[in-house]
């Protein structure tokens, strides 16, 4: 690609869907469409990303009339039974998966609470599908009064370890996380175990930036693991580390919000040490979507547009930047799980003919393809679409 070194930025909207999936009814799902509603429910302006072509992946529920945007744009399906955070990041990473991580509507069985309260000393608190925020209400008083942790699921496949900082020091509860992971296996194989430390009293407990995911290994090399084999450079901003399992990766970093996370790639962009620099700002999702909040969300989206400037001032020329998600998460959905819904695809850079459609893509893993491709490798699955979009060869 005219002589000059090829990067790939991959920035994750976390649960950023664009309307609902073919399917979305077998996930209770009818309906929903997050950006849409962030749009609706939140007054979002986001006169930068609707430039770029965020509002066109929406099609016929796109607001009207829309600017010829700036990159191309089209949505992505996703092939995998699910609607988790795991799921989709490895879909896009080239590793699809035929059977859903297990869901515990009921809470954990004592096959599985039995050996960690036994691992941890302590009793489980609740144990059942809850809210984060609303929980630690319910039962941080009880918390800070036994040091008994609180344990809980969701509509996703979490175990999820609820703890006061003051309480339970944080390296111990990532020591329970660990104890946890070792324990949810086979039909208890959740995709992650999280770690939910909090501050504050009663009345005003804060969730902390210290949250830790335990996600599975993936069953086989993802295309970060290709990327590092193939001497690439590899760096993965807020979660990604997390979700992977620490694989694949030359540099990690955690972050502590989504604006730590965007700066944080900006400056990975330009420093141009790394050849794929991957990030997730997870604020969309945990902060807003499982909150049910589309004004916060609106907010969230805003500040990132504010940035995108920036961002697009920093590519080289032979950058490649995609933005896009890995679930739904309707703010104005009745529930505070995820939703399946198609997710959007934005591509920018000089070498990306602006306005293209990509239309429908009927996997995530197309994603991958098209990082793998321009970055010199095959696809281990899905199909590029770069050879559709760029102006150049």
């Amino acid at each position: 690609m005219s002589g000059v070194h090829p990067r790939a930025i991959v920035v994750i909207c976390d649960g950023l869907g664009v309307g609902a999936a073919p399917d979305a009814e077998r996930f209770g799902d009818t309906g929903t469409n997050t950006l849409a509603h962030v749009l609706r429910d939140g007054g979002a302006h986001l006169p930068n990303l609707t430039s770029l072509g965020l509002l066109h992946t929406l099609y016929d529920a796109a607001p009207a009339p829309l600017p010829e945007p700036r990159g191309a744009f089209g949505r992505m399906a996703e092939g995998s039974p699910g609607k988790d955070t795991t799921t989709g990041h490895w879909e896009m990473m080239g590793v699809s998966l035929d059977t859903a991580f297990p869901l515990f509507p009921d809470g954990f069985p004592p096959e599985v609470i039995g050996p960690f309260e036994r691992a941890t000393g302590r009793k489980a608190l609740w144990n059942r599908p809850a809210s984060g925020t609303e929980i630690i209400e319910r039962f941080g008083a009880e918390h800070l009064a036994t040091g008994n942790p609180i344990v809980y699921t969701s509509g996703d496949s979490v175990f999820q370890i609820a703890a006061h900082e003051e309480v339970v020091p944080i390296d111990l509860l990532y020591r329970w996380c660990e104890e946890a992971r070792a324990i949810l296996v086979g039909p208890y194989r959740v995709g992650r175990v999280i770690a939910r430390p909090f501050l504050g009293v009663p009345g005003n407990f804060q969730r902390t930036h210290r949250r830790r995911d335990y996600s599975v290994l993936p069953p086989r090399p993802t295309l970060l693991d290709r990327l590092l084999a193939a001497g690439k450079k590899v760096h993965g901003i807020g979660k990604i580390e997390d979700i992977f399992a620490g694989r694949g990766l030359s540099s990690a970093v955690h972050t502590v919000s989504n604006r730590d996370g965007i700066e944080r790639t900006i400056a990975a962009i330009r420093g141009g040490n790394d050849d794929f620099v991957f990030t997730n700002l997870v604020d969309f999702d945990a902060k807003f979507g499982h909150r049910n909040d589309p004004v916060g969300y609106a907010r969230a989206m805003e500040e990132l547009d504010t940035f995108l400037p920036e961002i697009l001032s920093a590519l080289r020329p032979a950058d490649l930047l995609l933005f896009s998600a890995d679930h739904g998460g309707d703010p104005s959905d009745v529930s505070t799980d995820h939703t399946r819904e198609y997710v959007p695809v934005v591509a920018a850079g000089q070498q990306v003919r602006p306005g293209f459609d990509l239309g429908t893509l009927p996997t995530f893993a197309d994603l991958g393809a098209t990082v793998a491709e321009h970055l010199g490798l095959t696809a281990s699955e899905g199909a590029s679409f770069l050879g559709r979009i760029r102006t150049v060869s």
